[in-house]
């Protein structure tokens, strides 16, 4: 009898521990990607694997290699990992796919896994989960074959990830520079820790203050998720007691990094997106090139679109989500691309997103132009104020976007169905779009150089969609 398994979500694999996700199921998962990869076809299929500091990821992580084994699967387990380290070890080795157990910043008892193939081209809903899915449900796998049975080895591709890091900077543009690095006692410190050995021996000024940077799955200060305003202070605060330049906080597999500046303020992912974007461009100018092109998502967009065709750079519009962006930039051949949910993505990191290459091209940057954080942002934030993302659960989330679209839709002089709905007018924009898991409604708002209409407006679609 098939078994249904809910740990299968749009773009992964997440659930709760015991009833959504175990080690039998995690066996299943291997047995079903390996079959889905057919190693039938072709010589031999390798996978590597990795997995976070959870305290069920390494025995999640054997049963799901075990089943790759079992599968015909030559696998490679590079150990405790952040889940962009799948990413390039999979571009890196040149192999058929990785996989990264973690839950990320889900609650202590969730774990999941993130699947990619060839090239580190990520696997969602519609580029073959569902299919792994139907395998892993259906569980009717073939006796294993000792002499077609894979191997299981272990290798570590930390240092190569470190050299690849190391080219997105000019370690002669580094001024001396403090950072607070707060890993949440999640995957991303022992990457720290090589990076900080790397800048030593290239007399790169740069000091560490480390916070909560021992990886311990029992998450003793709480699961690290920066988007939660009572996740950010530790970082908040180290940042003021050690008079640093830059904070930088992870979420739990690190693919996510969020920036504070010199006063311990948060700033929102949006302007970081503009940061990077500029960054980039300016590399490119200086090496005489044009037309540079950078995606963006729809829910906020002025500021990225002026910041990068004021550097010579080509801004094109994305559908929110990371396998959109991905394929977006392939087909593009874009440089970066970039999400206010602090995803960003880059070209040479096989089109991939990383929380180590923003904060290490945002202090370049801060270098190259000799300012603090604050006041590069700050000409931003007052350029093009924003609500942020303000969520509404709603009984009928169609029926209130369709009220909204109605009442505003005649004025706008631009409405744009790429994600949701985005209209604009000559001072103002929105974005208006559902959730795809969940009744809610995710509101985003900016204006030009006028805070007071931001509000105002924000006010005004709360009201008409809360009706």
């Amino acid at each position: 009898m098939t078994t249904k398994l809910t740990a299968f979500k749009a773009y992964d694999i997440r659930g709760q521990l015991g009833s959504e996700l175990n080690n039998e199921i995690a066996y299943r998962i291997g047995r079903a990607f390996g079959q889905f990869l057919d190693p039938t076809q072709a010589e031999s299929k390798t996978v590597v694997v990795g997995g976070d500091v959870r305290l069920t990821s390494e025995e999640l992580k054997l049963a799901l290699a075990n089943g790759l084994v079992d599968a015909g699967v030559d696998v490679i387990d590079i150990g405790m990992t952040g889940t962009e380290e799948i990413y390039f070890a999979t571009k890196y080795l040149g192999i058929n796919g990785g996989v990264e157990v973690t839950a990320s910043h889900n609650p202590m008892d969730y774990n999941g896994m993130k699947l990619v193939r060839e090239d580190s081209k990520p696997i969602s809903g519609d580029t073959g989960l569902r299919e792994i899915q139907t395998l892993a449900e259906e569980n009717e796998f073939s006796d294993v074959i000792a002499s077609q049975r894979g191997t299981l080895t272990q290798q570590s591709t930390l240092s190569a990830y470190v050299d690849h890091l190391m080219t997105y900077i000019t370690p002669a543009n580094i001024k001396p520079i403090k950072l607070v690095v707060n890993s949440g006692n999640g995957a991303a410190g022992h990457v720290v820790d090589e990076l900080e050995l790397r800048f030593k021996a290239l007399n790169i000024p740069v000091e560490f203050i480390k916070v909560h940077h021992e990886a311990d799955g029992n998450f003793p200060n709480g699961i690290p998720n920066p988007l939660l305003h009572d996740c950010r202070t530790d970082t908040a605060n180290a940042v003021i007691a050690h008079k640093a330049d830059m904070g930088i906080a992870w979420d739990g597999d690190f693919d996510r990094c969020f920036l504070f500046d010199e006063n311990g303020e948060f700033i929102e992912g949006y302007y970081i997106v503009g940061l990077l974007a500029e960054a980039f461009l300016q590399k490119d100018a200086s090496l005489g090139k044009s037309g540079t092109k950078i995606i963006h998502d729809p829910r906020l967009s002025w500021n990225t679109i002026d910041i990068v065709e004021a550097n010579g750079g080509e801004p094109i519009m994305s559908k929110t989500g990371h396998a959109f962006i991905k394929e977006r930039m392939r087909k593009e051949d874009a440089v970066y691309g970039g999400e206010m949910s602090a995803h960003h993505y880059f070209r040479d990191f096989a089109y991939c997103d990383s929380g180590m290459i923003p904060w290490l091209l945002v202090s370049e940057l801060l270098s190259v132009k000799n300012m603090k954080l604050s006041d590069t942002v700050k000409e931003r934030i007052e350029a093009y104020p924003s609500s942020g993302e303000i969520n509404s659960k709603l009984a009928n989330p169609a029926e209130a976007i369709a009220r909204v679209r109605a009442e505003y839709e005649a004025d706008a002089l631009v409405v744009d169905e790429t994600d949701g709905i985005s209209l604009e007018f000559a001072d103002w924009r929105f974005n208006l779009r559902s959730s795809n898991t969940e009744p809610v409604v995710r509101l985003n708002v900016e204006s030009r150089r006028n805070i007071p209409l931001m509000e105002e407006k924000t006010a005004e679609l709360l009201m008409l969609l809360r009706k």
